[in-house]
């Protein structure tokens, strides 16, 4: 997926030169734009009116990442300006460096230290750096709870370990445990390290290779969880996307049932605030996966063919439909090329578009050489196999 040119006047940027949203990219549907929306959090009439919003001015596709950021598919040259207007006058769009936190931060009883104080100091100490840094450089404040964002790929992570307390690591590194204002000073070094090797630097280039680790899995936000003064439901987006008018539905449902705000998460997810197993219900009739067994919950699947240049098959398409054929507890990657943006480290079986079929890959990635090439009539059969 590359970068779109840039396009005059529209009120998206990078990094923080102005409230914006972030520059769309260009796909094989259109343009595509990512909303920051700031602490992830908006009113089910916000919910309603961005999707409203995306029929109107894209192709009514909608998708909520795997970092949880709201996209929207299908806009053109001249229906993003609109696009972007309307938005800006609907919801709050964060901008500058990426800091995330959980989405029950602050919330949720079963966390050692509410990570969205240290959030806000990083990100008002970081300011003198805006635009000295990459716009993929991310920080992580993660405070131990329930929903945790460790299997999200980070510059810098810093854990609660106790109250006060924080364990700090580079490039998934070695943990340092330091107080919040040692935190907050050790950010401040990074940050003006990475900010004096210039734009394409990633804390990587700060440590040793011999240091670094692979993120451990994420937290699921699906399911009910216990918060301080309420409860929440979670749901996730199969595949991590869903149409305009299910999501307006589901906003309906939350605002009839007396929800005041949802919240984006991790892993395509949406937490309602206050709902209960209703809500639940509703989701799982418009699509929505709501149990933590769902076989879509161990698929990564691109757009594929429906949206993408590159790809040879209608990935999500083809993976809705073999999902119920998945051997239990295996990790499936259905990939509409080779270059598999849906899911780059291996999984247990890929699947990946190609002009002749669909090359099978197993243990790998979706640019390994594949151990056979099946035809559409073999797909169910082969994974059954497995």
């Amino acid at each position: 997926m590359s970068l779109a040119q840039p396009i005059a006047a529209l009120p998206f940027s990078r990094r923080g030169a102005c409230p914006s949203l972030d520059e769309p990219m260009r796909t094989g549907d259109g343009l595509l734009a990512r909303l920051r929306i700031v602490g992830g959090r908006l009113g089910p009439e916000q919910l309603k009116a961005i999707a409203q919003q995306a029929r109107q001015h894209g192709n009514g596709l909608l998708e909520i990442t795997a970092r949880g950021n709201l996209q929207v598919r299908g806009l053109t040259e001249q229906s993003s300006r609109l696009f972007a207007r309307a938005i800006m006058g609907i919801v709050a769009i964060e901008t500058g460096l990426v800091v995330e936190t959980p989405p029950l931060g602050g919330d949720d009883p079963s966390e050692f230290s509410d990570p969205r104080p240290l959030a806000e100091a990083i990100r008002n100490m970081a300011q003198p750096f805006a635009g000295l840094l990459g716009p993929k450089v991310t920080i992580i404040v993660d405070g131990g709870g329930q929903i945790s964002l460790s299997g999200l790929k980070a510059d810098i992570r810093l854990v609660a370990v106790a109250a006060g307390r924080w364990h700090l690591f580079v490039a998934e590194g070695t943990a340092e445990e330091l107080a919040f204002s040692e935190a907050l000073a050790r950010v401040s070094e990074l940050l003006q390290q990475l900010a004096g090797l210039g734009p394409t630097a990633r804390a990587a280039d700060l440590v040793p290779p011999s240091k670094q680790s692979q993120a451990q899995a994420g937290s699921s936000p699906i399911g009910d969880f216990t918060l301080r003064s309420s409860v929440a439901a979670g749901v996730a987006l199969p595949f991590g996307s869903i149409a305009a008018e299910d999501l307006a539905a589901l906003a309906c449902t939350a605002g009839q049932m007396g929800v005041t705000e949802i919240r984006l998460a991790p892993h395509h997810g949406l937490l309602a605030i206050g709902a209960g197993t209703a809500f639940t219900q509703r989701a799982a009739q418009l699509g929505f996966i709501t149990t933590s067994s769902d076989p879509r919950t161990r698929i990564s699947a691109c757009i594929g063919s429906d949206g993408c240049a590159s790809g040879h098959i209608p990935a999500r398409v083809l993976a809705a439909r073999i999902a119920a054929h998945l051997p239990e507890k295996t990790r499936l990657h259905v990939s509409g090329c080779a270059k598999g943006c849906a899911h780059p480290p291996p999984a247990d079986i890929t699947l990946v578009g190609r002009a002749d079929g669909y090359g099978l890959v197993i243990g790998g990635k979706a640019g390994d050489t594949p151990r056979t090439v099946l035809q559409a009539d073999q797909l169910e059969s082969s994974l059954a196999a497995r």
